[in-house]
């Protein structure tokens, strides 16, 4: 028997993630990642620039769930970022560099709260938020392609990250 989210027996659970979006805007992305938030059991999303879209197109793929993940609009993405990272938080950005690390290999500090920064869909994480990061993570492909859709790449990233999180 298929089961539907009213019959699973997931054990529901927060983990200390936090994932700033910078300069994320498209509605239907911004919707996919308050579900994936929520499916991955994140403390909070954070956006910054400018104000989300919390329009039809945004609700229609958030099914509901910007109704129940913690979430903030901020403006400063860099002060913000460089704040939680004076208070302990370990900064990973999800980017592909001549430095970065693939995700699979990647160990996680399980023992300090994690920000997971994801980037603009055309520019990716900015060059001053990179140079603040404690890791630069990428997701290995093997197409032709060298990059993949923001909520894509963040539910494979959170799903490692939970993994790992699960097993400590």
């Amino acid at each position: 028997m298929q089961l539907n989210h009213y019959n699973t027996n997931f054990k529901q659970q927060t983990f200390p993630i936090t994932i700033v979006c910078q300069n994320v805007t498209n509605a239907p992305n911004i919707g996919s990642l308050f579900r994936t938030s929520d499916a991955f059991g994140v403390k909070e999303l954070v956006f910054t620039g400018t104000e989300i879209p919390l329009g039809r197109k945004m609700t229609k793929t958030s099914r509901a769930t910007e109704k129940v993940v913690n979430y903030q609009v901020i403006e400063d993405a860099f002060g913000f970022i460089s704040n939680l990272k004076n208070e302990g938080h370990q900064i990973i950005s999800l980017e592909i560099t001549d430095n970065s690390q693939a995700l699979h290999k990647f160990n996680f500090n399980l023992n300090t709260p994690i920000v997971l920064v994801i980037g603009d869909e055309n520019f990716g994480v900015s060059d001053n938020i990179l140079s603040i990061s404690d890791a630069i993570i990428h997701i290995d492909m093997f197409g032709q392609n060298s990059s993949m859709n923001v909520v894509q790449a963040t539910s494979i990233a959170l799903y490692q990250i939970t993994k790992q999180l699960n097993h400590k």
